[in-house]
């Protein structure tokens, strides 16, 4: 797995409420291509595989992961909202919740990655 090391303490310092739950998205993230990676950008964790896939944008009732060019991506990926003409997100608000659509958060990782390999 990509880990770096600025992303553990950014996580570290944040102290936010949903911790665990924040933690385990990374966790379903980089577990779902071993070609992703993390950094900070924009004072958020991004992953990253030729381009950026996704970040964190969390507030305090809910973990969401914003996908960049979310409505490029793919295939039918029922979990990611949103109609505006790139960004999509996905919401978590629990551990169960995450459980619950870690599939549909490997899939889009997936189908990202294999997008931009077919891209070239």
């Amino acid at each position: 797995m990509n880990r770096n090391p600025a992303v553990e303490a950014w996580l570290d310092d944040a102290e936010h409420p949903l911790d665990a739950v924040m933690r385990r998205a990374r966790e379903i993230i980089l577990a779902a291509d071993s070609r992703v990676t993390e950094s900070i950008k924009w004072k958020t964790p991004t992953f990253d595989y030729k381009g950026n896939i996704a970040s964190f944008n969390p507030s305090k009732k809910v973990v969401s992961i914003m996908f960049h060019r979310g409505s490029e991506i793919p295939g039918e990926h029922h979990r990611l909202e949103g109609d505006g003409r790139l960004v999509r997100t996905m919401r978590f608000s629990s551990l169960a919740e995450l459980d619950a659509g870690q599939a549909d958060l490997k899939a889009v990782i997936r189908a990202w990655c294999a997008w931009k390999d077919k891209a070239g």
